[in-house]
């Protein structure tokens, strides 16, 4: 593993799984955990480690499937169920024994949320979260476009892209390659990090479980457009809205403060996501798409906002706050802002 950044320390631990994750800060500090999304680990957060306030201990675990944690297979049927009982698992492994200050990127909004039924939190803050109905293939309301839910899970995931992931390209060839794809869709058009640290990135990314059990998964195939459901096995799959759910926030007791924050320019959850295929047939990119009436583009930032406002009205309490021309990681291309933001929002939940 390349040399970490100051007062970084990485470590393992023996949990529901064996974890492997970066650390700053006190031991008896209080706990925050930062956990990283779909094709990333807990490096991804590491440079906002040297830079936090002294009192909180930072955690960011590699979640399964990823990085340099145990290679367990993801049952999809449970949505993102594994990674919050991991979740749960780690901190127990580690002795904490306070309520932790949880952050979800992407993905991983769902497995914070998920983990705070199971634990006491003392806060949860969503960042760029996937949609609390799962991604792909939902009205608003997230209802299902079609009986089994074809257009999400691992059938739509681009070959060429899964293929580049397999052979661990760590080039700049094709705009299929790993690092273009993140440079794409992970940041804010534009932002590129220094090259050291880019090619750490994709370096971390080219660790991902390539499997059935890991990503993409396994897929079905559907009479429905686009011709493929979600299977039961690997990431891809537990992101599908047949089994990805936490629109139930609302009715979570006790309900811990609440904060999300957005990149405005996100181009994976957005309202008309780059990546969702509802999108992509409306673009043409995928032909046969069947119209806005049967499958239209899911408005993942409105469906998050819903719910969060419902959280509200339940007596919950819930920040929201936009990062204007952010991508889908602000905590990366604005991370001075993103930074201050999440770090006064705990000192305010204290």
């Amino acid at each position: 593993m390349d040399s970490l950044m100051p007062g970084v320390r990485a470590g393992e631990v023996d949990g529901r799984i064996r974890t492997h994750y970066l650390e700053s800060g006190p031991s008896d500090g209080e706990p925050v955990v930062f956990v990283h999304g779909n094709l990333s680990t807990g490096r991804f957060f590491e440079h906002l480690m040297p830079g936090a306030p002294e009192r909180w201990r930072i955690l960011a675990p590699d979640m399964r499937g990823f990085g340099r944690s145990e290679q367990a297979p993801i049952d999809a049927t449970r949505g993102l169920g594994d990674w919050a009982d991991d979740l749960v698992g780690f901190l127990d492994a580690l002795g904490v024994d306070r309520p932790a200050h949880l952050v979800g990127w992407s993905t991983a909004g769902a497995a914070i949320a998920l983990a705070a039924r199971a634990r006491t939190v003392a806060s949860l803050t969503f960042l760029d979260p996937v949609s609390p109905y799962g991604f792909g293939g939902v009205f608003r309301d997230g209802s299902p476009c079609w009986p089994d839910v074809a257009g999400s899970g691992a059938g739509v995931a681009n070959p060429e892209f899964v293929q580049r992931l397999r052979d661990r390209d760590r080039g700049a060839d094709s705009p299929l390659s790993p690092r273009n794809v993140m440079n794409a869709t992970y940041w804010a058009a534009g932002h590129r990090e220094p090259p050291e640290r880019e090619d750490i990135l994709v370096d971390e990314i080219l660790l991902t479980n390539i499997s059935d059990d890991g990503y993409p998964g396994d897929a079905a195939p559907s009479e429905n457009w686009p011709g493929a459901a979600p299977g039961t096995r690997g990431l891809l799959n537990a992101l599908s809205p047949k089994y990805c759910d936490w629109s139930w926030l609302p009715t979570l007791d006790p309900k811990p403060p609440v904060l999300w924050t957005h990149g405005s320019a996100d181009v994976v959850v957005a309202d008309g996501s780059a990546l969702e295929l509802g999108t992509l047939g409306a673009a043409g990119t995928v032909p046969g798409w069947p119209g806005p009436d049967v499958f239209p583009p899911q408005p993942m930032v409105a469906q998050i906002r819903d719910v969060l406002e419902a959280y509200r009205a339940a007596g919950g309490r819930a920040e929201m706050e936009m990062f204007t021309g952010s991508g889908h990681g602000p905590h990366v291309d604005a991370a001075d802002r993103w930074s201050a933001t999440f770090f006064a929002f705990l000192e305010s939940v204290r």
